[in-house]
């Protein structure tokens, strides 16, 4: 495919703004090349400025479940937007959204809406220390919170040590007050919490990690999390920002029958309008302010547009048997692409929950951040750039997970696993 006019568009944009991108990941540094600059979308599929058609299994990161430009989202905003674009005043829309989230998320019983996932989870993290008056909080290599300056950490040299900035202008006083433990090793959390547990104000986890690709929980993992967090009196964060309203109608939580203390949103609740929330228990929920003294705020949050947007892709998923039918489209998905990979001796992983999925070059289990890192980065980037080139966009990184909309076709599938046959024959050249 000929991608000229993305290439120039790029070559302007990185003399405005960094790397010539709003967010990193679009830069294809993980992957090389250029990005190919999106003109429009609808459905399942994407073009770009220089015409081409791709299938899109990235879906704006996650949100665009029913798939992109869906009619009804569409209708709403249009009706929306007559009455204006923001008001920096209460709406009923936030209420009526706010009642639709309680309604679905079990453990929420009052929520507070931001304007992205970032916010939400910096926001819920403020509440619990301000909350339990502690200083210190976990979260699991591999999981991606967002890029507020205690969560942009790794972990230290010991096995559960204060952790080490990833980010300049992250200060280690900042840094020190961050556990980061190996997702999925249960065995080493509870280490880490009988050493430090009386001074940690809360566990943030991603229920279904998505951002080192897509690896689930194993048997016991949040279970264990639940229990001991309880033990210590430290309250459990589940970062749902990919997970809500994706795995399940009741997100992560639901799907694992799960219940945390507060629970972080975005992507699906704005049906693709920037949006975040975060909310749980009401004894918790009462100290943000105005009612209590953690302090958070913004002028644009509970937006009407994205409340609108919200407000019809939740309705729409309500529907009886959406989740059922996105689970068949998933498992066809990865099912033809596990058989093709099989049958041409490629050896790789495909982990998926629900309609979250990712592809890993490696011969072992991935269950955390290490595993993950044993793929094989170079075919990756032979992967991409082939499905690329023929009409199949996934991220652009080893270490992003894969989305599956409602509106992804037998076509569209059928496509997808011819591309794929056609790579893995290439690889046996």
């Amino acid at each position: 495919m000929k991608r000229e006019r993305s290439a120039n568009r790029f070559e302007e944009a990185k003399l405005l703004m960094p790397g010539g991108v709003s967010s990193p990941v679009r830069a294809f540094n993980g992957v090389g090349g250029v990005p190919p600059f999106i003109a429009r979308a609808k459905g399942s599929h994407i073009w770009d400025v220089d015409g081409n058609e791709y299938i899109d299994y990235v879906g704006s990161w996650g949100p665009a479940i029913l798939g992109h430009a869906h009619p009804k989202v569409i209708a709403a905003l249009n009706d929306a937007i007559e009455n204006g674009t923001s008001f920096g005043a209460p709406t009923e829309l936030e209420t009526r959204l706010a009642l639709m989230i309680c309604d679905a998320v079990s453990s929420i019983e009052m929520i507070r809406f931001v304007n992205s996932g970032t916010e939400a989870t910096m926001s819920a993290i403020r509440l619990a220390r301000g909350a339990t008056n502690r200083p210190k909080i976990v979260k699991f290599e591999g999981c991606y919170h967002g890029h507020a300056d205690s969560l942009l950490v790794k972990a230290g040299s010991g096995a559960a040590t204060c952790g080490e900035p990833t980010s300049a202008g992250v200060t280690d006083d900042t840094a020190k007050d961050t556990i980061v433990c190996r997702y999925n090793d249960i065995g080493g959390f509870e280490n880490t919490m009988t050493r430090h547990g009386s001074e940690v104000a809360c566990v943030i986890v991603e229920p279904v990690a998505g951002n080192m690709g897509c690896v689930p929980p194993i048997k016991g993992f949040l279970e264990g999390l639940r229990s001991i967090t309880s033990h210590y009196g430290a309250l459990l964060i589940f970062d749902e920002v990919m997970t809500g309203f994706r795995i399940s109608f009741g997100g992560a939580q639901g799907y694992y029958n799960i219940m945390p203390d507060l629970t972080c949103l975005g992507k699906i609740i704005g049906g693709g309008l920037p949006v975040g929330a975060y909310g749980g228990r009401k004894d918790v929920m009462e100290q943000v302010s105005p009612l209590g003294p953690v302090y958070q705020a913004g002028t644009l949050s509970g937006n009407p547009l994205a409340m609108t947007s919200g407000i019809k892709t939740i309705e729409l998923l309500s529907v009886p048997g959406v989740y059922m039918k996105l689970e068949a489209i998933s498992k066809s998905l990865t099912d033809a692409i596990h058989e093709v990979l099989l049958n041409h001796f490629v050896p790789h992983q495909i982990n998926r929950v629900g309609a979250m999925w990712s592809i890993f070059f490696t011969d072992e289990p991935v269950i955390d951040f290490i595993s993950a890192a044993t793929s094989d980065g170079i075919k990756f980037r032979q992967f991409f750039h082939f499905l690329l080139d023929n009409g199949i966009y996934i991220a652009p990184s080893q270490f992003e997970s894969a989305f599956v909309s409602l509106v992804h076709t037998e076509r569209d599938i059928k496509k997808t696993a011819e591309v794929i046959e056609a790579w893995a024959e290439g690889q046996r050249q």
